[in-house]
This record gives structure tokens, sequence and C-alpha cells, in this order.
């Protein structure tokens, strides 16, 4: 497969088959349910949704995502509905002077030897779905957990008031996890989110939609993503669907006076969309003014404090119920990806489940909080009001030295993209379980 090169050697194959209860049927969960599963234990899917639908929109797989979705056989899948963009141009908000560049592909999958891609989030939910579903995975729709265990053996509670039993619990229900909060709590841990000042629209436009519009049809058959820079917010936009939709996220200001939420999405009012980015590029102006009336989603951006701990007993968190990402360094999936292939590996190459657990914890929880943290960093950039540090940032941006927007600096890509989570847990197992042996997890009301 082009720009896919991998020469780790590893049969997937488990020292010790357990029975694994995963809660959530997101991107975490279901790449965590096709790793085990290949590795020969018996896993659980615990979804509370009964009818799972396309939702979402335009998300990014960078190659530290990709590579174990290769690993994982799911790459060729995923390259036949993703589109591979050349390069990122970094703007200006009014004229749409172009102060930048990004290059993509195909030098970022030459460097990192796996590619870079843009994806509608329900295609890649649908693959994955498939991939559950064809390797035999018990999944259980309209199952919604509603407790972990009180001392968080492994077994949770669903709705119904049921018990259901497993040698480990994965809890990869999402920000508003039930589990996380009774986990925090152990830590007397108020388990909130904290307003950024930040709401986003996110729009898909047609391409039917654009066939009159010869600027905005270049831009949908370009395969160029563009960020629009300017006061208190930016932009993002891509062709996805194999050119066929154009993928926007417009990020601006929070209302005042929304109620405090976590971040869920709710219908967006386009008169005031388009209110906010009137002075913006005219190119802006006229993507949006093909947006239908009802086709615009709006969500809070809340970010969380990192967790003591993402692990207690036989119970462990992973993606957003434990790192909630941002939006600001699209690292949202790939993080979610990599908990599930350090996973994969812990418990396939453990003999019991809490070695497994605190080897994950140790190479993932650093790592995943680090880029979570470089997300707030890259909003400031990207919303300065304009003057001299705007001036100064543009510079930057225009030069070949680090870039104050680290999702295109080239140092930060490396840290982001380079690391093989899957390759270092393998290669330095041996240390990793010395350093937990070493640590005595805390006990639970007992539990040791």
């Amino acid at each position: 497969m082009e720009f896919f090169e991998d020469d780790l050697c590893w049969d997937f194959k488990a020292k010790t088959k357990f029975r694994v209860v995963i809660v959530g049927a997101g991107i975490a969960g279901l790449t965590a349910a096709i790793g085990l599963q290949r590795a020969g234990h018996h896993v659980i899917v615990l979804e509370q949704l009964a009818i799972i639908g396309e939702v979402g929109a335009g998300i990014q797989l960078a190659p530290n995502a990709t590579r174990i979705m290769g690993r994982f056989g799911l790459l060729g899948k995923i390259m036949d509905k993703a589109n591979v963009l050349d390069k990122i141009s970094l703007r200006r908000w009014q004229s749409g002077k172009e102060i930048g560049t990004a290059p993509l592909m195909p030098e970022v999958g030459k460097k990192y030897k796996a590619p870079l891609a843009v994806i509608h989030r329900g295609d890649l939910q649908r693959i994955l779905f498939e991939a559950v579903y064809s390797s035999n995975v018990d999944v259980r729709l309209n199952h919604k957990v509603v407790n972990a265990d009180p001392k968080f053996e492994a077994r949770v509670q669903t709705a119904s008031g049921e018990w259901i039993e497993g040698d480990v619990i994965i809890a990869a229900d999402g920000i508003k996890s039930d589990i996380r909060r009774q986990m925090a709590a152990l830590d007397n841990v108020i388990d909130r989110s904290s307003p950024t000042g930040d709401a986003a629209y996110r729009v898909l436009i047609p391409g039917e939609k654009l066939k009159n519009d010869a600027q905005a049809l270049a831009l949908l058959n370009s395969n160029i993503g563009i960020r629009w820079m300017g006061p208190n917010g930016h932009i993002m936009a891509y062709p996805i669907k194999q050119n066929r939709m154009y993928n926007m996220v417009l990020l601006h200001p929070q209302k005042p006076n929304v109620e405090e939420t976590e971040s869920w999405t709710h219908k967006g009012d386009k008169k005031e969309m388009l209110a906010f980015y009137k002075d913006w590029d005219g190119l802006v102006s006229d993507l949006l003014s093909h947006v239908a009336d009802g086709a615009i989603n709006e969500w809070t951006l809340n970010s969380h404090h990192p967790l003591p701990r993402w692990i207690e007993n036989k119970c462990a968190l992973i993606g957003d119920t434990c790192h909630p990402m941002l939006p600001y360094v699209a690292q949202g999936a790939a993080q979610a990806i990599e908990d599930a292939a350090v996973l994969t590996v812990s418990l396939s190459r453990a003999a019991d489940v809490h070695t497994a657990l605190g080897v994950y914890e140790a190479v993932r929880k650093r790592r995943a909080e680090a880029i979570q943290a470089s997300a707030a960093t890259t909003r400031t950039a990207l919303h300065l009001p304009d003057g001299p540090e705007q001036e100064k940032r543009d510079e930057a941006m225009a030069g070949t030295g680090r870039n104050p927007d680290l999702w295109a600096d080239l140092h930060w890509q490396a840290f982001m993209w380079k690391v093989d989570v899957t390759r270092d847990t393998l290669e330095e197992w041996e240390e990793l379980v010395e350093q937990i042996a070493r640590h005595r997890p805390r006990s639970v009301e007992g539990v040791t």
C-alpha cells in the first residue's frame, strides 16, 4: 500500500486470553475491540444506542493513527473512503492572503511511512463496525451502562439492572462517562468541564450545491486544506468523501449566557453564523451562502483537567473518556486509536490484568495529556487580534523556524506523528513491567 511501510513483527497472539468488556462503540471502543479480538481475547461491546447512524463530519487521521490501522488490516478500506490533502494553506481572515503553507502528502507519508488523510467520521465508524462484526465481536446495542462495580472489579451495571462481568472493563463511553465520574470521585475530584470561551459550527456542503460556483468548486476539487485565522476565531476547511462534499469547522466566541454543558451538538443559527463571518474573506461568505438552513451543527468547546489516574483495579479509561481533545491540533481520533493499540499490546503480553493496565497508563497518560494541552496553546495563537502579536505570529508562520500553529509546526508534528506507541510498548515491555512492579497500586476499600 502506498506510503505504508512497516517492519514491526508481532503476531497479535495473546499470552493470556481475557474476557474484555468495552463500554462504548465509538472510535476508541471499536478500535480496541478489533485489536483485542484479533489477539484472541473474548470481547463484548456495550453501546447505549439502539441504532448506530452516520454522525459527525470530517476528521483527520494522521500517520500515528493510520500506522495502527495498517497493522489492524483496515488502512486499505479507510484510504478508499478518504481524501489525501496536498497541503494546508494558512490565510489571513479578511483578505484571504496566504501567510504560509504546511506541506502534507506525499511528503508526510514518505517521512513517517504512513499516510495522512481526512475522512468523514461516519465512514470511519462504518468501517470499524464492519470489522467488529466480521470478527464475531459480541456487540450489544441498547445497553446503557450506568455503574461500575464500587470496587472497580470487572463488572458493570446496565440501565436495566443487569450486571455484566468479565476479566477487565474498558470505559470508552466518552466525555459524559459515568465510569470516569466514579473513578474521579475516589480522588475527591469533581469531574466537570471548563469552558474555553469558544464554540464551533460544523457544516458539510454537498458538491452539487457548488456546481454553478466556479471558485467554490475549485476548492472542492483541490485537495488543499485552508485555515483562515482571525480575531477570536478561525476556520478549517477541506474536501471529504472523495471530493463530493466540502467540510468546514468554524470556531467563534461562545454566546453569552449559554448553559455550561459538555461538548454536545445542537442546531446552529445560519443568520448568527453569517453575521460573525461577514467581514471575513469573501470566499468564506461565498461558501457559507451554500449552506442550507437547518444544516448547521454547533457545539460549545469545553476542556477537562487531567485526571489523577486512568486505571482503577480492573477498569481502564480510554479515548475521550480520559483525554477529550479540542480540535485545534486534530488529534482526537488518533489519540483514541493509540489508546486502543497500547491496550491490545498490554493485555496480550501481560499475564494479569493489573500489569496490563499499569503498562497502558504508563505509556499513554503523559503523552496524550501533552497533546491535549497543546490544543490550548494553538488556540491562543490562532485567535490573536490584529496587532503586533499577530504580525509576529504571521512572520513566524511564513518562516522556516518554529510555527506558532503547533499543528503545522515540524517539531510538534514529529512528536505527534512519528512516535510509534505499539512498537515502543513491545520493545520496552520488560522495562515497563518492572516499572509497574515497583509501583504498588492504591487500594480501593481493601482491594489491592
